[in-house]
């Protein structure tokens, strides 16, 4: 990360800091994630995006790519590759749809990230189905694009933690909610209650953002 506080660009270094630091929240919240999803999914949350998080950074320590998108893009892969359930599709699309949206760049400005996060959130909504309201990962990411897309003319921390805190209330919105989408929909009313384990596990792609920052 470069530039004066309000004028920041963000570099491969920026974009490998913040998966790493997703990765080790997700291991950190693992339990978490994996109790959350045990009420209204297959209780394989927390292990799954550990498993793809753990063998995205070793993918991108081996193949060490040379811009923003380029790290979208692997981890995205992987993803897609290692984790089962609706979680790896998601996600991996999430990114892989990002990094198209970034381009070779080798600096990323906020304005130029949040449309990447945006494409990523379509992505979602185009395999999932999903919109606002449905209990699911689009409730926290969507809110947190919005936020940061407001932001973007400040400085890339200020942005950052709008995000964050979108994505919070998004994620802590969905308790109340019932499913619509997914397994989850299938227990009906008795998913309203509970917090949904992908819109969790998304604050906290949003909380790495903001941690990377510093």
């Amino acid at each position: 990360m470069r530039g004066t506080a309000v004028d920041v660009v963000l570099d491969v270094g920026f974009f490998h800091d913040w998966m790493g630091r997703l990765a080790r929240s997700i291991e950190e919240n693992c339990d978490e994630l994996t109790r959350l999803d045990a009420a209204i999914g297959d209780a394989d949350h927390g292990i799954n995006m550990l498993r793809g998080m753990r063998a995205a950074i070793e993918a991108l320590s081996s193949e060490a790519p040379k811009d923003p998108a380029g790290v979208f893009r692997v981890t995205g892969s992987r993803l897609v590759a290692v984790v089962g359930g609706a979680a790896g599709p998601l996600y991996g699309s999430a990114f892989r749809a990002a990094a198209e949206a970034l381009g070779p760049k080798p600096e990323i400005t906020v304005p130029e990230l949040a449309r990447a996060l945006r494409a990523g959130v379509k992505a979602v909504q185009r395999i999932g189905a999903a919109e606002p309201g449905d209990k699911t990962m689009v409730d926290a990411w969507l809110p947190a694009v919005e936020a940061l897309e407001s932001a973007a003319s400040g400085s890339v921390r200020s942005a950052a933690a709008a995000a964050e805190a979108a994505a919070r209330e998004g994620m802590l919105a969905t308790i109340p909610m019932r499913a619509r989408k997914g397994r989850a929909s299938y227990l009906g009313w008795r998913s309203e209650g509970h917090q949904d384990p992908g819109a969790t596990s998304t604050r906290l792609l949003f909380a790495a953002l903001v941690d990377a920052t510093r």
